[in-house]
């Protein structure tokens, strides 16, 4: 992969010198996102997208909160925006969501030019992608899988609610509720986000499978298509659905039975509705933010598992973020293999390799590092509940979006805290620290040192 001036002076110089602007993959992807947010910013600023009239910066934290996929608000979309506004946070969702290069790739074959070499680098950055050759098909990939779940989801919701709500209201509310599932976004134009809902099994599963689908990574959803068979299934596609399954199913029983005796969230439902409502919150707190029960009425013991749910996020490739659930399984295999003492670390049978596993590491401490820091100058800001903080400060990082109605209440600095950490996530921890340092290999090697650990 060709080198890229990364630092900032140096990306002046060069411009200044040969006319062309040159950064990193990373720094390029950035760039990218940040010029999406400040034309949404625009955008939401305009008169003809807003029907309760709000300013500069709560635009601006709109189109972070829809570009980055979070779903924080400080204002109520359903209310405060037109048709105009609603349709560019959707727009604003599905391209932060699916991915600003895969309209960049796919609009540049349309136009039937060959992908730069830099170009290719940087989609191999978006991707997560080690080979070049595969950069188009990703690319188309990603674009049909993503139409065909989400035109899908539309169908079936539009069908299931044109009869409440009429057709026309029905098509919009299907469209702007898949498009948000899928992309785990977690906006809703409902005024009590899926609350409502949770007697409703069809729009329940329709929803929650669309978020399922969208944090699975397009290159698992490509194996199941392709494939079509468990044991034609490539190795790290049947990893990350067993992982799924694992973790959303031990989340709704450890959720459903610390709240089902709370009066302020499961306890007055049906048991039915209960189950319906417990495995709505525990799929979307991996991954999307939309809330089944009052946030802030749930129990400090289910805020904390939804914070490590949030934490922990979807697969790589996918519209989720968090620390994703392949580096949470190779953190796992890795303490496994310390404690029983076996020089190898072994995952379903394959051996985990060590740059692997030094990246699941670096990539916990530093994604650890901006939470901590994170809930650290928070706390130095509000004068607010502990869990309140920590849960809002994750659902951020996390790109997440589950709030305990807090967001709209906190101070202009502790917003913007939210804004940075929300790109932060988005973008990615090692992303972002490897757009910011320059990039070199040292010649020399020093000697070993003995150091105690434990």
């Amino acid at each position: 992969m060709a080198r890229f001036p990364v630092h900032p002076v140096h990306a002046y110089r060069h411009l200044r010198h040969s006319g062309q602007l040159q950064a990193s993959p990373p720094a390029v992807l950035a760039g990218s996102f940040l010029a999406l947010i400040a034309l949404g910013t625009i955008l939401l600023s305009l008169p003809i997208a807003q029907r309760r009239p709000f300013g500069l910066f709560e635009a601006l934290f709109t189109a972070t909160s829809s570009v980055t996929v979070t779903g924080m608000t400080v204002i109520d979309p359903s209310q405060d925006l037109t048709f105009f506004g609603q349709a560019v946070i959707l727009a604003l969702i599905q391209i932060g969501g699916v991915g600003f290069m895969t309209f960049a790739i796919i609009a540049a074959l349309t136009l039937g030019r060959r992908v730069s070499l830099k170009y290719q680098a940087l989609a191999l950055e978006a991707f997560n992608q080690t080979s070049v050759q595969r950069i188009r098909h990703t690319a188309l990939t990603v674009l049909k899988f993503s139409v065909a779940i989400e035109a899908a989801a539309i169908l079936v919701l539009t069908l299931w609610w044109w009869h409440p709500e009429g057709l026309k209201r029905a098509f919009l509310m299907a469209g702007f509720h898949a498009v948000s599932a899928f992309n785990n976004a977690g906006v809703t134009l409902f005024p009590d986000s899926l609350a409502g809902l949770t007697r409703d099994p069809v729009s329940i599963f329709v929803i929650t499978g669309c978020m399922i689908l969208g944090g699975l990574g397009f290159s698992v959803l490509a194996d199941l298509y392709h494939s079509r068979a468990w044991k034609a299934l490539a190795y790290y596609s049947r990893l990350i659905l067993i992982g799924t399954a694992l973790l959303n199913l031990t989340g709704l029983l450890v959720f459903w039975l610390i709240e089902a005796r709370n009066p302020g969230t499961l306890g007055p439902m049906p048991l039915a509705q209960q189950g319906l409502a417990a495995w709505t919150q525990v799929v979307s707190s991996r991954t999307s933010g939309f809330a089944a029960t009052d946030v802030a009425q749930l129990r400090d013991s289910s805020r904390f598992l939804l914070t490590l749910l949030m934490f922990i996020g979807g697969g790589s490739l996918s519209t989720a973020s968090g620390i994703k659930l392949g580096t949470f399984l190779v953190l796992l295999a890795t303490v496994r293999a310390y404690i029983l003492q076996r020089k190898e670390v072994v995952l379903m049978y394959r051996t985990v390799p060590q740059e692997t596993i030094q990246k699941a590491l670096a990539l916990l401490v530093v994604s650890g590092t901006l939470v901590c820091l994170g809930i650290f100058l928070m706390s130095l800001l509000e004068d607010l509940p502990f869990i309140d903080i920590v849960t809002e400060i994750m659902s951020a990082f996390s790109t997440t979006g589950l709030s305990p109605d807090l967001t709209r209440r906190l101070s202009p600095p502790s917003q913007v805290l939210l804004m940075v950490l929300m790109f932060i996530g988005r973008l990615g921890p090692l992303t972002l620290v490897y757009s910011l340092g320059k990039q070199h290999q040292s010649r020399v090697r020093h000697p070993e040192a003995s150091i105690q650990i434990g």
